[in-house]
């Protein structure tokens, strides 16, 4: 804890503890900072900064560079594109690369629709299969389509975390995007940071206990401990699978659930271009089109000098395990076999993400296990009238994206609004 006078120490009682300043826990804070009468809380952050998977850097190119969340998925329900809005940071409505012809150099054309024709296939015996019995997605790629199985894998790898042999049916025909994706210029990371600027955060207050033997709950950190009449638990599925925050008594079932929505693997790397105007503006590059090892690249984001670089899967999770700048070897080594040898001279690194090696993150996001579909409404359920659970693996719509975890921290405070009683008549 920081002995800044200006900065709020730990209480030892509140009516209500918030665990986790990420997106979830500071839709939780905004709810709860509404209620009246008044509610006394806190919101407990185990790092030095808020956003959770979501932080922006400051490029050497003046660039926002958002190392985890950057999208602001389906914008025109995001309640994200509010808060941006009221808060006077840039919302460029722009389409996606993704939307865009592919640079074509690696990716012919005739082969581009071709993907789209058995991507959109794939999709539709998804959509097909999710009345019937799960299991694994992998199923349904169509032998006929075997070519495309590769590129259809290194999508599952950016959109789900994992391989499709990995992801239900069922859970990912749940997913329902409007297709409308903003961002913001100024970063993900910066607009939370913002947002997050009137509530009681306290910063590098890890959460290891939640004690519920008594009428009131113990939340137990390094940092002290704080007695609540309720607690909003926003953590990352894969803290609460390994323990790494404990209940007492355990609560097995919330266990089984988290281990049931493990957080695949996705990070970025970015790189800086010395000759920005050889490259087009908002273009997508796939590294390899017959591998799911490959990198999905946007050329000058937004119009900056740079490459974004994506890496999903089984490969993100090896290149974790390699020595920093790992992924930006293998961005600029495959980038320099698409465009050329000459072109690694205008490349160099400017930051990547680990997030698998966060102990705070332990992943990207969350996916379902095939069969496992119904764990995000178990893990969802309270507990207790006490105990509240958010966070992106909690959303049945939205998983995998900072507004599905909003909506969630801010459905759970409205739980504890109402259970605590104030919520006022009529």
């Amino acid at each position: 804890m920081s002995a800044d006078p200006s900065k709020p120490s730990l209480p030892s009682k509140v009516d209500v503890v918030v665990i986790g300043a990420g997106a979830a826990g500071l839709g939780a804070a905004k709810r709860l900072s509404e209620a009246h009468p008044p509610i006394a809380f806190a919101v407990l952050e185990a790092r030095a900064r808020v956003g959770g998977r979501a932080v922006t850097l400051k490029g050497r190119s003046g660039a926002a560079i958002d190392l985890g969340a950057g999208w602001l998925h389906s914008a025109d329900q995001n309640p994200w594109v509010g808060v941006a809005e009221e808060l006077g940071f840039t919302v460029d409505q722009s389409p996606p690369p993704w939307m865009r012809p592919a640079l074509d150099v690696n990716f012919s054309r005739t082969d581009q629709a071709d993907y789209r024709r058995a991507f959109q296939a794939f999709e539709d015996k998804l959509e097909a299969a999710a009345v019937g019995s799960d299991r694994t997605a992998a199923e349904l790629i169509d032998p006929a389509d075997a070519r495309w199985a590769p590129l259809l894998n290194a999508f599952s790898g950016y959109y789900n975390g994992a391989p499709f042999t990995d992801i239900s049916v069922h859970d990912y025909a749940a997913y329902q995007p409007t297709e409308e994706n903003w961002r913001v210029r100024e970063g993900y990371g910066a607009l939370m940071t913002a947002f997050a600027t009137p509530f009681p955060i306290l910063f590098e207050a890890p959460v290891r206990v939640i004690d519920r033997r008594g009428p009131r709950l113990r939340i137990i950190s390094p940092a002290g401990e704080v007695e609540a009449d309720a607690v909003i638990v926003t953590v990352p599925t894969g803290v609460i699978a390994d323990g790494a925050l404990a209940f007492d008594p355990p609560l097995l079932d919330k266990q089984a659930a988290a281990d049931a929505l493990p957080l695949g693997h996705v990070n970025k790397a970015f790189l800086k271009v010395a000759t920005p105007d050889a490259l087009p503006v908002d273009t997508h590059l796939f590294g390899r089109t017959d591998s799911a090892d490959t990198g999905s690249y946007t050329l000058r984001p937004l119009g900056n000098p740079v490459i974004e670089g994506f890496f999903g899967g089984e490969l993100a999770a090896a290149l974790e395990g390699e020595p920093d700048g790992a992924f930006a070897a293998f961005a600029i080594d495959e980038i320099t076999n698409v465009l050329g040898s000459e072109f690694r001279r205008a490349l160099t690194t400017i930051a990547e993400s680990r997030w698998g090696s966060d102990p705070y993150a332990r992943g990207a996001y969350s996916h379902a296990k095939p069969g496992q579909a119904g764990a995000r409404a178990i893990l969802a359920a309270p507990v207790e009238d006490r105990i509240f659970f958010a966070g992106e693996a909690c959303s049945a719509h939205a998983f995998s994206t900072a507004h599905g975890a909003f909506e969630t921290g801010v459905e759970a405070a409205e739980r504890v609004v109402a259970t605590l009683g104030r919520v006022p008549p009529g």
